[in-house]
C-alpha cells in the first residue's frame, strides 16, 4: 500500500508506539513484516495470525519474557567441523568443503594441524576441540533458561531449556571454583590477614603468661647456660604457629580442591606471601580447572548437543512472543475490522493519540449499516468550528485505514474498511503560505489523482493557502476528478456551503459547537452530524456579543449574526 508522506508520518507514529512497549531490541524485527498492504488474502492471514496468537499472550508473559537475553555462542561455525591449518595449506583445506577452515587457533587453545598426508577424512568437532564454546554461553544465561522453560509451562508445551538446565547443574562447583580461582588474590590476603592476627594473638598471650617467678628461672637457666628450657618455650610457640599455618593451607586446600603449600616456614611473623608464590598458584589452578571444565563440558554437550537448533526455535518464539505482547498491549480494546467493497466505516473510533478523546463515528461511501443523511458518497466536505476537531477526525480515519491494512485490530468499537492501494494525507501547514506553498499543494494534489486504483485522499483547509474565491473552483473541479474515477475522498474546508453548490454529488457534514462558555472556549460535540453544514466559530461569537450586549451595540452584533442565519 503506498502513503504518502503524511500519512507515512501517521504509519511512523503508530510503529513508535509499538516500538515503545517491546522489552526486546531482538523482537523489533517482527515488526517490520507488518508494513500496509494491499493484498487483502495477506491482510486476512494476518488478522487469522492475531486472533490465533492473542489469547496466548497472558499477563505473566511480560516479566518473564523482559528475561530473555539472546544466547550468542562465542563463534557460530557453519559446519559443526573445524579444521585448524597452517596459512600454507588453507587453500587446500577450503578444498575439501567438508567442515570450517581456519588458520587462528581457537580462543584458549594452541592447535594447528596439517592437511599433509591426510587428506579429506581430517574432521575435528567442535563439541570435541572446544566444548566451552556452547557450554559457557549456557551457563551464562541460566536466566534465560529459565525464563524459556517458565514460559512453556505458562503455555501448556514443553521446552528442552528444562532439560539443559538439569544437565548444567552439574557444572555447579567447577564454577563456584572457578569464582575462588578469579577472586585467589582477594581469598589468600583475607587468610594472610586472619593468620597473622591469630599469631600475634600467639605471641601476646605467651609474653602475658611468663610470671614475675617464671622469668627469675628463665633469667636463671641463662646464667647456667641451660638453654635447652628457653628452646622449649620457645617451641611450644612455633609449633603452635606452625599449626595454624598448617590450617590455613588446609582451608585453602580445601576451599580450592587443590594442595596448597603456600606460607612460608622461616619468617613466622608476620606472615607474607609473594606475589610470584601467587601468580604460580593461580596459573596451576586455571589449568587444572581448564582441563576438569573441557572434560565436563564435553560430557555435557554431548548430551544436549542435539538440543540446541530446538533451543534456538524456543529463543526466536520468545522473541516472537515478545512482539505480539506489545501489539496485544497497544491494541487493547481495539476490533479487528471486516474487509468490505465500497467504503469506509467505523462505529465509535478514538484518536490514538489524544488523551481521553470523545468516541466518533463516521463513513465515507457506501456504510454497511443505517446512517441519517449517508447515501453512499464518496466524496465529503467535512466543515464546522475551528478546533472542533476536523483535522483529528482525517488522523482518526487515517489510523484505521493503516492498521487494517497492517492486518491490526483498529481503534474503534467497530469498522468496516475496504482494501486500498494508496492513501493520500494532505495535513495543513500552518507556517506555509504563500505562491510557493499553493503551487507545491497543487502539484501533490495532482500527482494523487493521476494514477487509478483504490485511493482515499484526505485533504485538510486547502484554501488557507490561497484565496477563497479562487479555491472553491480549483477543490471543485480537483473533487470532480476524483469523484469520475470513483476515489475516495474527505476534505476539511470552511467552503462547505459554495462547494455544495459546485457539487451535487458530495455530502458536507458538519462539526456543531454547541456554544461557548463564559472563558469563549467552544463547547463541540466532535461527533459529525451528516449531512448538515456545520456552524463556523465566528458565528457562534456574533452570536454570543449580541446576547450579551445592551443597547445600540446589540442592535449592531443582531444585525450581524441575522446575517448568518
Amino acid at each position: 500500500m503506498r502513503l504518502n508522506s503524511e500519512a507515512r508520518a501517521i504509519y511512523k507514529s503508530i510503529r513508535e508506539e509499538i516500538k515503545k512497549r517491546i522489552q526486546l531490541k531482538e523482537s523489533l524485527a517482527y515488526l517490520d513484516k507488518f508494513e500496509p498492504t494491499n493484498d487483502k488474502k495477506e491482510i486476512l492471514r494476518r488478522q487469522t495470525y492475531f486472533k490465533e496468537n492473542f489469547p496466548r499472550i497472558v499477563p505473566e508473559l511480560k516479566g518473564i519474557l523482559a528475561k530473555i537475553e539472546p544466547i550468542r555462542f562465542k563463534k557460530d561455525f557453519l559446519h559443526d567441523r573445524l579444521l585448524v591449518v597452517d596459512e600454507s595449506e588453507l587453500e587446500k583445506a577450503q578444498a575439501l568443503g567438508v567442515c570450517e577452515v581456519s588458520t587462528e587457533p581457537l580462543e584458549g587453545y594452541d592447535l594447528t594441524l596439517s592437511t599433509v598426508g591426510i587428506g579429506i577424512d581430517v574432521e575435528l568437532s567442535i563439541s570435541e576441540i572446544a566444548p566451552e564454546l556452547y557450554i559457557m554461553p549456557l551457563w551464562e544465561n541460566r536466566e534465560t533458561l529459565k525464563a524459556l522453560s517458565q514460559i512453556a509451562n505458562l503455555l501448556g508445551e514443553k521446552s528442552v531449556a528444562e532439560s539443559i538446565l538439569k544437565k548444567l547443574g552439574e557444572l555447579e562447583e567447577i564454577m563456584k571454583r572457578r569464582e575462588l580461582i578469579e577472586n585467589l588474590d582477594e581469598l589468600i590476603a583475607e587468610e594472610e590477614r586472619r593468620l597473622n592476627k591469630k599469631i600475634a594473638e600467639k605471641l601476646e598471650r605467651f609474653s602475658l603468661t611468663l610470671t614475675g617467678k617464671e622469668l627469675l628461672e628463665f633469667l636463671k637457666e641463662l646464667r647456667e647456660g641451660d638453654y635447652g628450657a628457653i628452646f622449649k618455650h620457645f617451641s611450644e610457640i612455633e609449633s603452635e604457629i606452625l599449626e595454624e599455618i598448617n590450617e590455613a593451607e588446609k582451608r585453602l586446600s580445601e576451599r580450592l580442591n587443590f594442595t596448597v603449600e603456600l606460607f612460608s616456614r622461616e619468617n613466622l611473623y608476620p606472615i607474607e606471601v609473594l606475589p610470584e608464590s601467587i601468580e604460580a598458584l593461580h596459573q596451576e589452578l586455571e589449568r587444572e580447572l581448564k582441563i576438569e571444565l573441557y572434560l565436563k563440558s564435553r560430557e555435557i554437550l554431548d548430551e544436549i548437543k542435539h538440543l540446541i537448533p530446538k533451543l534456538r526455535e524456543e529463543i526466536n518464539k520468545a522473541y516472537e512472543l515478545e512482539f505480539l505482547r506489545a501489539v496485544k498491549e497497544f491494541t487493547e480494546g481495539f476490533t479487528f475490522p471486516e474487509l468490505i467493497e465500497g467504503g469506509i466505516t467505523f462505529i465509535n473510533g478514538r484518536h490514538l493519540f489524544i488523551k481521553n478523546p470523545q468516541p466518533v463515528s463516521y463513513v465515507v461511501g457506501k456504510a454497511p449499516i443505517e446512517f441519517n443523511g449517508v447515501n453512499g458518497e464518496r466524496v465529503v466536505i467535512l466543515t464546522g468550528a475551528n478546533s472542533g476537531g476536523k483535522t483529528s477526525l482525517l488522523e482518526l480515519t487515517s489510523q484505521i485505514v493503516i492498521l487494517t491494512h497492517m492486518g491490526f485490530p483498529v481503534n474503534a468499537e467497530k469498522a468496516w474498511v475496504e482494501v486500498l492501494d494508496e492513501l493520500f494525507f494532505f495535513k495543513r501547514k500552518r507556517s506555509i503560505y504563500g505562491a510557493g506553498a499553493f503551487e507545491t499543494a497543487l502539484k501533490s494534489f495532482v500527482r494523487a489523482l493521476t494514477s487509478d486504483g483504490r485511493k482515499l485522499i484526505l485533504i485538510d483547509e486547502f484554501e488557507a493557502i490561497t484565496e477563497p474565491g479562487a479555491a472553491v473552483k480549483i477543490i471543485a473541479e480537483l473533487l470532480k476528478i476524483a469523484y469520475e474515477k470513483g476515489f475516495y475522498v474527505i476534505i476539511v474546508s470552511h467552503l462547505g456551503e459554495d462547494l455544495k453548490k459546485e457539487l451535487p454529488f458530495a455530502r458536507v457534514d458538519g462539526i456543531e459547537a454547541q456554544g461557548l462558555d463564559e472563558n469563549l472556549n467552544l463547547i463541540v460535540d466532535r461527533q459529525p452530524k451528516f449531512g448538515v453544514l456545520g456552524k463556523s466559530t465566528p458565528e457562534l461569537i456574533v452570536e454570543k456579543l449580541y446576547r450579551a450586549k445592551r443597547g445600540k451595540e446589540k442592535k449592531i452584533f443582531e444585525r450581524v449574526w441575522r446575517a448568518f442565519t
